[in-house]
């Protein structure tokens, strides 16, 4: 069983003009189920397509499983989650000893840029980058599989 133990946080758009972004990947994906208790996401990146699926998240903490998939199913399965999607560039950032991971959302998300960094246990400490802002790790608003369902 693999374990995901991620802690999400806005990001202050005026302090982070000064990282310089490179090596952004485009990311789409879809929903196939957005309920609590099962999330079954399509993902494409770089021509990989990737099937994730995530239990209910317990706190910040939750089941995750996540298989390669040819990326020309990647791609008609992301079809079939139409309107359930979203699309966003991801930036890797090395800061204190963690990646964290800060995705840039386009089309009716644009301009809500968000940070993740994954940890290995709940206790463990995390640096916070000046540029990140308020923690919205427990705000359902702000999953992805939420996005991709709001307006």
């Amino acid at each position: 069983m693999a374990l995901e133990i991620e802690r999400k946080f806005l990001v202050d758009k005026k302090k982070l003009v000064k990282l310089k972004f490179t090596g952004g990947e485009r990311i789409s994906q879809g929903y196939l189920s957005t309920e609590p208790n099962k999330i079954v996401r399509v993902r494409t990146r770089k021509n990989r397509g990737f099937l994730t699926i995530k239990s209910a998240n317990i706190g910040i903490v939750r089941q995750e499983f996540e298989y390669e998939i040819p990326f020309a199913d990647a791609e008609e399965i992301l079809k079939l989650c139409v309107p359930n999607t979203l699309t966003k560039i991801r930036y890797k950032v090395d800061y204190a000893g963690h990646i964290w991971e800060v995705d840039i959302f386009e089309g009716r998300h644009a301009g809500l840029i968000l940070a993740e960094v994954e940890i290995n246990s709940l206790d463990e400490y995390v640096k916070i980058p000046d540029w990140v802002g308020e923690e919205v790790s427990h705000n359902p608003q702000y999953f992805n599989s939420n996005l991709a369902i709001s307006e």
